[in-house]
């Protein structure tokens, strides 16, 4: 009887993956509408839906960088039907941020594919005294204790962290739920200065409504080509995020497959690239096997950046 119970789960089990999916598919995104990873989100899912055949409904799960959302997917059935857009800071850079976290980056999650790489820009008012990056540092310095900044991701933090310790910065950091609060209080005047990433911080340039002094990846990007690398005036500065599709531990092979297959397709199309560089994300596609080597380098990784932040594990 036990043999026969063992085939036909054996006999039913492609069947099962080769229908997969046949209901809607949840894309958890662990910071606000309107961060880089909500874009990512919207874009990869519009193609996941185009080529499988089901809606793909992003739902944003905020607090705690990321770790809110992260450990809800944890604990969800592992059947393929919630999926999470995560980034470098739940599924690296936690693990260096808290003292305790509510999920395994590595054994609570099936790596499904990487989509892409991005990185921040140092953003001020268009009114601030400073014109470039050596006046922004200059201007900084001479009111110690007197300015803040804010951040709402490990990205933005670190970012925040590594000028304060490289420049000799002294200003309070203050925290958000997610880089577009961060935005908006810059944008407000309650905050001197934050670091956005590059998608956002594109459309607020363009905008007028914030100004740009310097990118956070070693050299300047052609996706911001009037913007400087900081590391130009404060040499070895350097930080990238990353986006990616996890899901939760022991989802089928099949279908983590299925979905990596159709993200990668999607990211070989010139016109997503197009989409993605719109969003200041450059396509940078890997597979679940060569996901799960790299997450583990990158926690070891954000280990060294928050040491040289001089950052402590709340």
């Amino acid at each position: 009887m036990r043999f026969v119970v063992l085939l036909l789960t054996l006999l039913a089990f492609p069947v099962w993956a080769q229908t997969y999916p046949s209901k809607p598919v949840k894309l958890v995104v662990p910071f606000p509408a309107g961060s880089a990873t909500d874009q990512v989100a919207r874009l990869i899912g519009a193609q996941l839906q185009e080529s499988l055949k089901q809606p793909f409904i992003v739902e944003n799960k905020a607090g705690a960088q990321g770790g809110i959302a992260a450990a809800e997917v944890a604990r969800t059935a592992p059947d393929g039907y919630t999926i999470m857009v995560t980034t470098n800071t739940p599924q690296a850079a936690n693990v260096s941020l808290f003292k305790k976290l509510n999920y395994d980056p590595v054994k609570d999650f099936a790596p499904i594919a990487r989509l892409g790489t991005t990185s921040f820009m140092l953003m001020v008012k268009p009114d601030f005294p400073a014109k470039d990056l050596k006046g922004f540092l200059e201007h900084v310095r001479k009111q110690p204790g007197k300015l803040s900044a804010g951040y709402g991701s490990a990205g933005s933090q670190v970012s925040l962290a590594m000028l304060k310790s490289m420049g000799k910065l002294d200003v309070v950091e203050v925290p958000y739920k997610g880089i577009p609060q961060a935005v908006t209080d810059t944008m407000g005047g309650s905050l001197a200065f934050t670091f956005v990433d590059l998608g956002n911080a594109i459309a607020q340039a363009k905008g007028g409504k914030l100004r740009g002094l310097g990118v956070t990846s070693l050299k300047r990007t052609p996706l911001a080509g009037d913007q400087p690398a900081i590391a130009e005036e404060l040499p070895g500065y350097e930080l990238i995020a990353w986006f990616a599709l996890v899901a939760p531990a022991k989802t089928p092979n099949d279908v983590v497959q299925k979905i990596n297959g159709a993200s990668l397709e999607a990211l070989k199309k010139g016109e997503v690239k197009e989409k993605f560089a719109t969003i200041g994300v450059d396509v940078a596609p890997m597979a679940p096997t060569e996901l799960a080597k790299f997450i583990q380098s990158e926690i070891a990784h954000w280990a060294k950046l928050v040491k040289l932040a001089n950052i402590q594990p709340e």
